[in-house]
């Protein structure tokens, strides 16, 4: 039987679990520009790629 913590150290499960992660900062960026924060200070604060608030700042338009 695999263990918990034995799951959480696969490559797998680390990538998963990182992507989840970034899928919840992007989800934040339209409340984040509709709340007037810049593209730029959004990327930086959530540590994140400019060019994809970018793209989601563009499909809020």
């Amino acid at each position: 039987m695999l263990k918990l913590n034995a799951l959480k150290q696969t490559r797998v499960y680390q990538e998963a679990l990182n992507e989840g992660r970034e899928e919840g900062k992007l989800e934040a960026v339209p409340l984040l520009l509709k709340a007037g924060i810049s593209v730029e200070d959004i990327a930086q604060q959530l540590d994140i790629n400019i060019e994809a608030v970018k793209r989601i700042a563009q499909q809020q338009t």
